[in-house]
């Protein structure tokens, strides 16, 4: 999928499962729980060293129903076996320059952790597709998307981290175009993981 189709196909849903797995078989239930609840998105965190194989496995299996981001690359290296992996996009809690060039090359969105206003707008010169509210949304909670937006509007924001079913609706009111959450669509059966993403989804629907 070329990069602005993956950048629109994040922010129509609006919601990202942040997903940290030990197997394979554990990453393709909660997929398919968020698929079924209507959360398109997965991060897959290079936390694991196996983030690469559950990146081909869930494409493999899905296709293009499913957008598989890797999350927590670091550095240049791991950016390009990611991409090689078939990751449709990067996330990571820093930005790097090595990471954004060759997320440049192959055309992938780059989504890098930034904490100030100076690392958000240097790293939008420099081509990335989002900056991710990490870890200050944890700490600034929903009026941060409202304090990035006003004066920067163009700023598209990942918010990764403070994000509740409880202030959903609010993060969305004051701006913010993705929101990436973790124990909500990663816990449980996969059956509990599609209901959470239906409340999500709904919620989103309604907000925007």
């Amino acid at each position: 999928m070329e990069k602005e189709k993956i950048i629109t196909a994040i922010k129509k849903t609006g919601i990202m499962a942040v997903v940290r797995v030990e197997t394979i078989e554990r990453g393709i239930e909660i997929a398919q729980g968020c698929l079924e609840g209507g959360v398109n998105v997965l991060e897959i965190s290079y936390t694991n060293a196996n983030a690469g194989e559950v990146i081909q496995a869930l494409k493999k299996k899905y296709g293009t129903q499913l957008l598989i981001g890797a999350g927590t690359v670091l550095e240049g290296v791991t950016a390009r076996l990611a991409i090689l992996s078939g990751a449709d996009f990067i996330i990571a809690p820093t930005f790097n320059s090595e990471v954004q060039q060759m997320c440049n090359l192959y055309q992938i969105p780059y989504a890098p952790g930034c904490t100030s206003y100076t690392e958000m707008l240097e790293a939008l010169k420099q081509g990335a597709a989002f900056i991710k509210a990490f870890p200050i949304s944890n700490f600034y909670g929903p009026e941060l998307a409202k304090v990035i937006k006003v004066p920067c509007p163009q700023v598209a924001i990942l918010a990764s981290g403070g994000v509740t079913i409880d202030n959903l609706d609010q993060w969305y009111k004051n701006g913010v175009d993705c929101v990436g959450i973790g124990g909500l669509l990663t816990k449980g059966t996969s059956e509990e993981i599609t209901e959470n993403a239906r409340q999500l989804c709904a919620i989103a629907q309604a907000s925007r």
